[in-house]
């Protein structure tokens, strides 16, 4: 075969090459002393991140715990804002209810004095003759 077309073997070298040069350098990685001082202070930021990272947690829980508080509080405000309006509802309908018997009461009454007054004209009229 052609320099363009390597052939299964080729490849298959070139594969296996490549693993072991991966392989070689992840051994020497590992293999390499380990800085205590280093590993200290990555131990140290890593804590502190965490710290960190609990306290925003936290923030986080009593925020979200103060926001469900103030919407609770929220709710009982109107639904007792819901009662005052419907006793307020309630009281104010008894009220027109009273006035317009009321009303209804007065016009009756004038109406009757109307009628009687008529009726007082009319025997004071047939009287005369």
């Amino acid at each position: 075969m052609s320099k363009n077309y390597p052939t299964f073997a080729d490849r298959s070298k070139a594969s296996n090459e490549a693993k072991a040069a991966l392989l070689s350098k992840f051994k020497q990685k590992t293999a390499e002393p380990v800085n205590e001082e280093e590993q200290k202070a990555k131990l140290a930021e890593a804590l502190a991140r965490s710290a960190k990272r609990q306290a925003a947690e936290e923030a986080r829980r009593a925020r979200v715990a103060q926001e469900k508080e103030q919407r609770a509080l929220e709710a009982e405000l109107k639904r007792i804002e819901a009662e005052e309006a419907a006793k307020k509802a309630a009281e104010d309908a008894v009220r027109a209810a009273a006035e317009e018997a009321e009303r209804l009461e007065i016009l009756e009454a004038e109406q009757k004095a109307r009628r009687d007054l008529r009726y007082a004209q009319r025997k004071a009229r047939a009287g005369k003759r």
